[in-house]
């Protein structure tokens, strides 16, 4: 998607060539004085005052070839109180409506008095709704809008929050792409080249670990989910260096399950399709990454991604087998479809070694999220206040909404195991919670958080396919840490050298 952004006023946009023209009327707008010489403002006044165009945010009115304006389709929709959230769903409804029209050129025009939140939820919105999964459907044309003109009052104000939703938006549809592709077409081996791609982006490097490095790091529990399919595994170290090499960095750590039977404990056939989904964390990293190389931002991070399958064979981790992580801790696998969490503790051990200022770890880790939160909000735990109010407040920025669940420690009963350090399940009860209290074990070192995705990642039904969350948040938090000089202290400089030497 090409977007672009102008300085445009109404008498400017009724005059723009393009093949639809939308235009957002806030609640309260002020109407335009009668002008013969803006007949755009014109005709939005005389629709205020007939009362045509309800004020609730996606309510739409067509006009067809209006005189004196250059579109052959005008289409007003009702921006509500003018916030980000109303401008996104406004536009959603706008783009959705216009699309089957098949136009090349949009331009959307947002009302002078918009901040910069208002234009990043436009423009990301405007690519949601016009996005179109064609990687495995070659008979599918691409999507027919191809570029995107946003006309605001001055674009200068806003040109920074344009650039960072833009490259957000790149990030996203990366994040989209790899969630919606089936499992035959995103293994493991192609996830890692995925990563591999982005090395050719400014200040970024890929390093991608097989079986044999992982076994010699003691990777005992990512390796074991791995071990019943025919797919090999991969660990994905991504780096992306935009600070000085002594600045801690922020380490993002993405589940990677690119199929998902359950293993022995065997999901039920229904709507197992898609399990492919259960990588949404590992395509969300690859999507920051994506957007950090075009961004290139002040600050470092470390994406870290463990790619597997969890699969059956005479070879597949059955329940009651104890595993032993790479923490030296050993682990009693009681539910064989709890996998996510045995890929994500390992990686959560490698990431120490990046002496890291903050870890966010993101997965569609448990159904019992799902139940708790829906698909509206991602769950979020902590354990550090800093990081889970940074994180939640990033989210309400990008409209990528998150909500703090505890993590007290009278959960992590339930963890205790006769056999083994600890059991990888407890019961039904608070099962998200119990989930981030076994990862909590592994991530004691420096400020942690988990962001379960099970709800957000993906959409079932006729609107089936990735969203691309949670790309929206971790940008708008790692760009309020850079614009802020992410101060963290770092790692002496003779241990981090050292840790980078380990495999």
């Amino acid at each position: 998607m090409d977007f672009q952004l102008k300085t445009l006023s109404t008498a400017q946009a009724a005059t723009d060539k393009t093949d639809a023209l939308i235009v957002l009327v806030p609640d309260g707008a002020k109407a335009a004085a009668p002008s013969k010489a803006d007949a755009l403002a014109t005709a939005i006044d005389a629709v205020r005052q007939a009362g045509d165009l309800p004020a609730k945010a996606g309510k739409l009115l067509a006009l067809y070839r209006p005189a004196g304006v250059t579109a052959p389709r005008v289409l007003l929709v009702g921006a509500g109180d003018g916030s980000a959230g109303a401008v996104r769903n406004a536009v959603g409804a706008a783009v959705q409506a216009v699309k089957a029209a098949a136009p090349k050129r949009v331009t959307l025009l947002l009302p002078s008095g918009m901040d910069g939140l208002a234009v990043r939820a436009a423009v990301i919105a405007a690519a949601d709704a016009s996005y179109v999964y064609t990687t495995t459907k070659p008979k599918v044309e691409a999507r027919s809008i191809r570029q995107v003109v946003l006309g605001v009052a001055d674009a200068s104000a806003v040109k920074s929050a344009f650039a960072e939703a833009s490259a957000t938006v790149a990030g996203i549809e990366l994040a989209k792409e790899w969630g919606n592709r089936p499992a035959n077409h995103c293994t493991p081996t192609l996830l890692a080249g995925a990563a591999q791609a982005l090395g050719a982006l400014p200040r970024i490097q890929c390093e991608v670990l097989g079986p044999k490095e992982v076994a010699k790091l003691g990777m005992g529990s990512f390796a074991a989910v791995a071990q019943g399919s025919s797919e090999p595994l991969r660990f994905i170290v991504l780096r992306y260096q935009g600070a000085a090499k002594d600045q801690a960095p922020v380490v993002l750590v993405g589940k990677g399950i690119t199929f998902d039977t359950g293993g022995v404990s065997m999901k039920p056939a229904a709507e197992m399709d898609e399990m492919k989904f259960d990588m949404c964390g590992a395509a969300s990293v690859l999507g920051v990454f994506r957007a950090l190389g075009e961004l290139k931002p002040a600050i470092n991070v470390v994406g870290l991604i463990p790619a597997a399958e969890n699969m059956n064979d005479g070879k597949a981790l059955k329940p009651g087998d104890v595993v032993t992580s790479m923490s030296g801790q050993t682990i009693e696998v009681l539910n064989t479809d709890a996998e996510g969490r045995l890929i994500l503790c390992d990686a959560l051990t490698y990431a120490k070694r990046f002496a890291p200022a903050a870890v966010i770890d993101i997965a569609t880790l448990t159904g019992a999220c799902v139940v708790a939160l829906g698909g509206v909000r991602s769950g979020l735990f902590s354990s550090n206040e800093a990081l889970a109010t940074a994180l939640s407040a990033a989210g309400d920025r990008a409209q990528d909404l998150c909500w703090r669940l505890p993590l007290d420690d009278e959960y992590a009963e339930g963890l205790k195991s006769n056999f083994a350090d600890v059991a990888n399940i407890a019961g039904r009860a608070g099962g998200a919670i119990t989930a981030a209290k076994f990862l909590q074990r592994f991530a004691a070192d420096y400020p942690w958080a988990h962001l379960d995705i099970a709800g957000t990642a993906w959409k079932s039904g006729s609107a089936k396919g990735s969203t691309g969350r949670p790309v929206g948040l971790l940008m708008s938090y790692l760009m309020a840490r850079a614009a802020e000089g992410a101060s963290a202290p770092a790692a002496p400089r003779k241990a981090a050298r050292k840790a980078r030497a380990t495999p």
